[in-house]
């Protein structure tokens, strides 16, 4: 929960050279982003109704009547662009906390552009104007795609400069020790966000600096528990951005006078609250005498969401199955030519617990189950699931295949069938179900998939707390738009193939 307006900044953003203050010009990367925001959209829309004016009218003189008054559709263009374009704004489309991650910065687009073209509508109807629906039909696509696709561009070069050690908020992280630590490695662990975590100071912690600092994963700035020794250490380590856990031994008044004196100096602070994995639709804020009271709502499986899964997965699965048919022959026919079956049928865990038979085209030797025990001791896994780089049991045509998850198609039939999803966690074998903690069994709460954010996040490479993590995030937080980013995320992930053995 961010409380502060972001500052304007004058220290390095990267993440290298902690604590060595650049020229303000070179480190100013919201403003200089944000104005590439501004351009982009101002361009974008241009284009787009200059392109719907051309294409409905081409160089004709054409105007829009309006009563007595007539008007050149060049000047509706201008006045309906200026119009966009102030929306945008208006809807918060260009705000820091919005961009660079995450799906709001797109909906907020999305939102600011149907309420313009819905109020345009509704003028239309209400005073009778004669607005060319062909030109406003053209215009909101047009505009409406090349805007997001520009943020998506400038998104993906905002990623590569914080990959690269630019463009980041410098956090100094005020917490108690584990709650420090594990807002370090959360952090650190999605590097696009662009949060960079520059040191850690821990009030009323006592300890040795150097024992403090290898538990947290950061330098430890300081332990005292007034303001000045916060902005002492804020100054120290030029950090912009104060994210405050829990286990902070300040009294409320304290905190309030950080915020104030924070909010003096231009610098953010960002409540995070000790909750993990809990997506932001659930996250709601009630102020209450003062005090904003955080509501963590609980996950619901709707009847109605069931029913929309269901159908998506019916309809998806069969037009893929009919579109991917040839390549299915063809890849059943390399199959046969190793020998053995064509299809590989293996008893896995799905929803509620329930055994089903999973389908895949055979990609290892016949008896390959039973060499499981021989080759134990040489699994590549992440402790719980068998996983081996160089697995002996594979065939000439499995290695391949599996290389770019191909063996896994036919499971598209478990997806007809009613026994997978076609975005789910993984399901498992009954021998490592068998070894799962209680919480883990949350996974069989939705039906598996064939894939997952497991296997957009790195899929073998994992480590089986991590893989954990990501299936009970997608259990707690399930929606229909994350189901389709799940599904456009896996294209890349299948041909980059990282992880896939």
């Amino acid at each position: 929960m961010e409380v502060q307006a972001e500052p304007a900044g004058s220290y390095s953003h990267g993440r290298l050279g902690i604590g060595k203050p650049l020229a303000a010009g070179r480190s100013n990367w919201r403003h200089r982003y944000i104005t590439q925001l501004r351009w982009a959209d101002a361009l974008i829309i241009v284009v787009a109704l200059a392109a719907a004016q051309l294409v409905r009218f081409g160089f004709e003189k054409s105007d829009l009547t309006i009563g007595s008054l007539t008007i050149s559709y060049w000047l509706c263009g201008v006045l309906l662009g200026f119009a966009w374009y102030i929306m945008l704004g208006a809807w918060d489309s260009r705000k820091i906390k919005v961009i660079g991650t995450g799906t709001d910065e797109f909906k907020l687009v999305l939102t600011a552009t149907t309420w313009l073209f819905g109020t345009l509508a509704i003028i239309s109807y209400a005073f009778g104007l004669d607005m060319a629906r062909g030109y406003v039909l053209l215009a909101l696509p047009l505009g409406s795609l090349g805007i997001l696709l520009t943020r998506w561009i400038l998104r993906q070069v905002l990623h590569r400069q914080r990959l690269a050690g630019l463009s980041n908020a410098r956090v100094l992280v005020l917490a108690g020790t584990s709650a420090a630590a594990h807002l370090v490695q959360s952090l650190n662990r999605q590097p696009h966000a662009g949060f960079l975590p520059v040191a850690a100071h821990l009030p009323g912690i006592s300890g040795q600096h150097g024992t403090l600092s290898h538990e947290v994963g950061v330098p430890l700035a300081g332990t005292g528990n007034k303001v000045d020794d916060i902005l002492g250490s804020i100054s120290r380590y030029n950090a912009d951005t104060v994210a405050l856990s829990s286990g902070v031994t300040m009294s409320p008044h304290e905190i309030r006078d950080l915020s104030w004196a924070l909010a003096d100096r231009r610098i953010r602070l960002i409540m995070t609250p000790a909750l993990t994995d809990v997506a932001g639709p659930r996250l709601h804020v009630q102020p209450v005498s003062g005090l904003p009271m955080v509501h963590v709502s609980t996950p619901q499986f709707s009847s109605g969401a069931i029913f929309a899964k269901r159908v998506f997965d019916i309809v998806a699965s069969a037009c893929l199955l009919i579109a991917l048919s040839p390549l299915l022959v063809i890849l059943a026919s390399f199959v046969k030519q190793d020998g053995g079956p064509i299809f590989f049928k293996q008893q896995r865990i799905g929803l509620q617990g329930e055994r089903f038979g999973m389908y895949k085209f055979r990609s290892m030797v016949v008896n390959a189950e039973s060499m499981v025990s021989e080759l134990t001791d040489q699994t590549d896994g992440n402790g719980v699931m068998f996983k081996m780089k160089d697995d002996p049991r594979v065939t000439r045509a499995g290695k391949w295949m599996r290389r770019y998850s191909l063996d896994e198609l036919p499971q598209l039939f478990n997806v007809l069938l009613g026994n997978m999803s076609l975005v789910g966690p993984r399901p498992p074998l009954e021998t490592e179900a068998a070894e799962y903690e209680r919480h883990v069994h949350r996974r069989f709460l939705v039906k598996p998939g064939i894939t997952g954010l497991w296997q957009v996040s790195g899929r073998s490479n994992l480590s089986w707390k991590d893989t954990v993590r990501l299936d009970l995030y997608y259990v707690e937080n399930w929606s229909f738009a994350g189901d389709i980013v799940i599904l456009l995320k896996t294209l890349r992930a299948v041909i980059k193939v990282d992880g896939a053995y």
